[in-house]
């Protein structure tokens, strides 16, 4: 057993599990044949998850995340800070 404490960044976690939802909500609704930047888009925009199909669970994942927090991964990806 590994007696070391190990320290974890929340920032990062949270990065890491929004784009791990981003990319699981991107490929449902690829699959039932949406377009995936409009849907989210529609959804960051007026807050109604109507706009994510809830194959595969795809809405209640991404309604688990404060829409802040997606626009804030997504200026920062885009701006590549």
């Amino acid at each position: 057993m590994d007696s070391k404490t190990h320290l974890y960044d929340l920032g990062e976690l949270d990065v890491a599990l929004t784009e791990s939802i981003l990319k699981e909500v991107t490929e449902a609704l690829k699959e039932k044949g949406y377009q995936p930047i409009k849907q989210i888009t529609g959804y960051l925009m007026s807050g109604d998850p109507g706009y994510i199909s809830s194959y595969k669970d795809a809405r209640k994942k991404i309604s688990s995340i404060d829409r802040s927090k997606i626009i804030e991964f997504l200026l920062r990806r885009g701006l590549d800070e």
